[in-house]
């Protein structure tokens, strides 16, 4: 069961652990990365433009000088980018904790696709995450690690069955953004089921950040960086807004906090924001018949089924 004593102001010493973090160079991902390395943690921070992940590094490092970050170019629509940076990540030791974060919120008026075929959000959010959480597995074993997939309440406000998860007919940017974070979130809580199923000692959990703005974060150069009309309108909204810092809340809970149980969903306690605990995710993500889909669907896309056998033996060692 979920301790209730957790204070995402004051988190425990996480000197010794290791965690990658996905898209780590703006936004969650960012904060993320600043507030486990200033518990103590070993963060490799990931991204896909190698110019913006070194700023994002150096504004870490220059607002924590002692954290412990380094990085690592990682395109998660590009699966090719996924394997190469999988296998230097293993390299690297045990990981703790994998945090899927990187996405494309913003999706594109028209159906774009990537250089694999497959249509561009669903690629970056799922699938990319899909294969960069298998190629992980034996390295998350050896430190009883945790994947922390990237939820969203748009599943909620729009349950898309994602029963085209590619998109070839009706694409909107919209459809697009709430079924690829349906597939991340069922993947998700799929990931757990067959995980405890096959004695891999390594949990899954789901975690959401609520509704989170840029104009009520903190201002810092080259990552954050509004305009006032941003910030004006955003704080229009505070009753129901939180910044960035704050939406990483959960998702540093769900990588960190060993209370939290394989399986569970992290959210604000108010809906939109507040303070990280355990909620209940919407119907639609919690659909066994479509986790088994999508799981189908990812392991034919990319050509990769998940090595439970040889993470549990790998465990047993």
């Amino acid at each position: 069961m979920a301790s209730a004593q957790w204070d995402p102001e004051q988190l425990p010493d996480l000197q010794g652990r290791s965690y990658l973090i996905t898209g780590s160079n703006a936004g969650l991902g960012f904060f993320s990365v600043e507030q486990l390395a200033s518990a103590g943690a070993h963060v490799i921070m990931t991204g896909r433009n190698p110019n913006r992940l070194a700023t994002a590094r150096a504004a870490i490092v220059r607002r924590n000088l002692d954290a412990s970050v380094e990085t690592l170019l990682l395109d998660t629509s590009n699966l090719g980018s996924v394997r190469a940076a999988a296998a230097t990540a293993r390299m690297r030791g045990p990981l703790d904790g994998v945090l899927l974060n990187a996405g494309i919120v913003h999706a594109p008026k028209e159906r774009e696709q990537t250089q694999d075929g497959n249509e561009l959000v669903f690629a970056t959010n799922a699938l990319g995450h899909y294969a960069l959480a298998g190629e992980l597995l034996t390295t998350l074993v050896a430190a009883s690690g945790r994947l922390v997939w990237l939820g969203s309440m748009s599943t909620t406000i729009s349950p898309y069955d994602p029963i085209d998860p590619q998109l070839l007919d009706g694409y909107t940017p919209w459809r697009a953004y709430v079924q690829s974070k349906v597939a991340t979130s069922v993947l998700g809580f799929e990931a757990d089921r067959r995980l405890r199923a096959a004695g891999v000692p390594v949990s899954s959990v789901v975690a959401h950040p609520g509704y989170s703005t840029s104009g009520r974060t903190t201002g810092i150069r080259d990552i954050n960086e509004p305009s006032r009309t941003t910030r004006f309108v955003d704080n229009l909204q505070a009753a129901f807004t939180q910044s960035k810092e704050h939406g990483a809340w959960p998702l540093v809970r769900a990588l960190a906090d060993r209370s939290i149980e394989g399986g569970s969903f992290i959210g604000p306690r108010f809906g939109t924001r507040g303070v990280p605990r355990v909620v209940k995710p919407s119907r639609v993500v919690r659909s066994a018949e479509i986790a088994e889909r999508i799981w189908e669907v990812c392991e034919d896309t990319t050509r990769m089924k998940w090595p439970f056998e040889k993470a549990a033996k790998a465990a047993r060692r």
